[in-house]
């Protein structure tokens, strides 16, 4: 087999564009070399290239191809029409049935016919951006940015490929400053050790990790370590050829500012890494990646990147210093002029919401009077950011900033915690006031989107209220905050789209969702905390032995009474102990059994009550299953048949109260 490599030269590629255009690269060369089995697909990516290589056969199989034509009885001019299209003459045709076919052989076409076949660059053109651009003399062809070059060999021979502006060659560059100038490239394996010698890593996972590395070191020798950031350091993949880590200092004044803050902006703005100490707290230095090994060992870059970092933290502790010249409270009339949606009105009226809400909330958690009063005051100040200056900067800041500028800790904590939690690797805000706040500010978005008709469909969510649904699930769940849920939605269909993402939630960690959907057919709760718990509960019982043994006598109960209730049911009357079998006393038995269960399910409103009921359930495998031995349910004589179906009417009703059984999958 022959090696195809195909290098496209350019300036440099946005990070964040590289990954994706380098997997379609790879999906549109298998598929048009395809006829040419390739083998050990390999791609590359980085700043200015993009790169492919395969082994492919050198030419592919000869093949017969059968083209239908017009039917038999069609006129001559259409059949003149499609020999002429397929330059074909009336002796190449085959009759099969009521159609003329044309059978001919396909003859084998050598890889580099098909390389440099129209169909092949255009699909090279055709590679998508989010972002593309025409530059001098490309015409219509555009490119994410001005292409240099294309190598296009076929074991180590130039195929001719057109791609915009650009004819290929064997022609590349190695790093643009510490190797400047052109190289011929003849194989894959000579163009990344060539490349490698000028100073470029071509291996995308091979430069992230020697800057991972390279981080942990650097920081290492200065008693630090790196917060991890691996968006960042993906970001900063993408950005050099030759990862060089260093480690600048921070302006010592400068590190009165909040971390959130001058980390966001050494992240955003320069694509800096923040360090900690050996206590764990932020340390006055950063580390960054050059994409230059300097003689001098890195001070003059270092120095110049401490000067463009004193620039942006100075902007920073501007607005920081700006902001707080007046109190938090003083900005809430500002938000009268933002809107929050067309149909839902300002963030004040937001705001206003949120707050008497979170007092409700506060009440219902058994807050004092006090803590209720701070959740208000939290849940109406929780908004007030979005107009300061800081946050007009650094959008990412909402909420922080807030509980830097309130000016009680519980309300600023309160405040800077009630978008939390943000994703599923994020943590809950705790105490009464927090999770008040956080949980009045994600049922304020849910009940207004849903009142207005801007619910989620399919994948589309713009609102994220499948994470807001998912956020009020884990601040109940993980806080155990008992709370009735209903009163506080205001919205049946509310509270059915936050139980359907508790299902999801379940699933995705591996638990039985079948199980919460027979505890919530059982009773009409909405207090999540006691759902889940008898979930569990319900969980851990069919586990065992004889949970699974009664689930199975169940199972057997409801199917003869499905089947006979279609007949002449339902069997709902009460059972007559009178008409019971006396010789083996088994439906006595399961009967007196059922009654001692039912007049203690009166323990069901107590804490463990659940746990109670399922012991007393469990009790009934032995009864159930005698029974089902001994009795024949459908008895010659129809009354002792009624009454044995209404015997299994009657245990399936008990054992509804606890659990729709018959939801229970498997």
């Amino acid at each position: 087999m022959a090696e195809f490599f195909l290098e496209i030269f350019s300036e440099e590629i946005p990070a964040r564009m590289q990954a994706e255009a380098a997997a379609e690269l790879m999906r549109r060369m298998v598929a048009q070399l395809a006829l040419l089995d390739p083998q050990d697909a390999r791609v590359w990516y980085g700043p200015r290239r993009l790169a492919f290589a395969a082994r492919i056969g050198s030419a592919t199989a000869a093949s017969d191809e059968d083209v239908r034509g017009p039917r038999v009885s069609a006129p001559g001019p259409a059949l003149d029409g499609f020999l002429r299209k397929n330059a074909a003459s009336r002796d190449d045709l085959v009759q099969e049935g009521e159609f003329y076919y044309l059978r001919r052989a396909i003859a084998p076409v050598t890889a580099a016919a098909v390389i440099g076949g129209a169909a092949f660059a255009a699909s090279l053109a055709a590679l998508p951006w989010p972002k593309s651009m025409r530059w001098g003399g490309s015409g219509a062809f555009s490119w994410v940015r001005p292409l240099r070059g294309v190598v296009c060999l076929l074991d180590g021979a130039v195929v001719p490929v057109v791609l915009g502006p650009v004819a290929s060659g064997d022609q590349t560059e190695g790093h643009r400053f510490m190797a400047p100038g052109a190289f011929t490239v003849t194989s894959a394996a000579q163009w990344q050790a060539d490349l490698q010698a000028r100073y470029v890593i071509v291996d995308a996972d091979e430069r992230r990790r020697m800057i991972g590395e390279g981080l942990l070191a650097a920081a290492g020798e200065k008693g630090l370590s790196i917060v991890e950031d691996a968006g960042l350091l993906d970001e900063v993949t993408g950005l050099v050829e030759y990862p060089v880590v260093l480690i600048g200092a921070i302006e010592p004044s400068q590190m009165a500012l909040p971390p959130e803050v001058r980390e966001l902006s050494m992240k955003v703005n320069q694509r800096y890494f923040a360090t900690r100490d050996a206590a764990g707290q932020p340390a006055p230095f950063f580390a960054f990646v050059a994409n230059i090994a300097a003689d001098d060992g890195g001070a003059a870059i270092i120095a110049g990147n401490e000067r463009v970092l004193r620039a942006r933290l100075a902007d920073a502790e501007h607005f920081w210093n700006l902001d707080r010249q007046q109190a938090l409270e003083d900005y809430l009339p500002r938000l009268q002029s933002v809107v929050f949606h067309a149909k839902l009105g300002t963030q004040l009226e937001r705001a206003e919401r949120i707050a008497g809400l979170a007092g409700r909330i506060a009440e219902a958690l058994g807050a004092d009077a006090d803590h209720v009063q701070l959740a208000v005051q939290a849940g109406r100040l929780c908004k007030v950011d979005l107009v300061t200056g800081m946050v007009g900067e650094f959008p990412e800041l909402q909420g922080i900033m807030g509980g830097y500028y309130a000016d009680d800790p519980a309300v600023g904590a309160a405040i800077s915690t009630h978008y939390q939690p943000k994703g599923p690797t994020d943590g809950v805000p705790e105490g009464e006031v927090a999770c008040a706040v956080a949980l009045a500010d994600k049922i304020d978005t849910l009940r207004e989107f849903f009142r207005i008709g801007e619910t989620p469909t399919g994948s589309g969510d713009p609102y994220a209220l499948r994470r807001a649904a998912l956020g009020v699930i884990r601040i109940i769940l993980e806080n155990g905050l008992r709370v009735r849920l209903r009163a506080l939605l205001e919205n049946d269909a509310v509270f059915d789209f936050i139980i359907e993402r508790l299902r999801v939630k379940l699933r995705g960690e591996g638990k039985r969702f079948d199980v919460l959907n027979a505890i919530l057919a059982a009773a009409d709760d909405d207090d999540l905390v006691r759902i889940a718990q008898r979930a569990e509960a319900l969980e851990r019982f069919i586990a065992t032995e004889t949970g699974d043994r009664l689930l199975q006598a169940y199972r057997r109960g409801a199917n003869i009474l499905r089947i006979e209730e279609a007949k002449d049911g339902p069997y709902q009357t009460e059972v007559i102990p009178d008409r019971f079998d006396g010789s083996n006393g088994a439906e006595a038995k399961l009967n007196e059994r059922l009654n001692q269960i039912a007049q203690g399910f009166n323990v069901f409103a107590q804490e463990n009550g659940f746990d109670f009921v399922l012991n007393e359930l469990e009790t009934l495998h032995a009864p159930v299953e005698t029974f089902f031995n001994e009795v024949t349910v459908n008895a010659a004589d129809p009354a002792v048949r009624r009454n044995r179906l209404r015997l299994l009417a009657k245990l399936r009703d008990v054992m509804h109260r606890v659990a729709d059984f018959s939801k229970l999958e498997g």
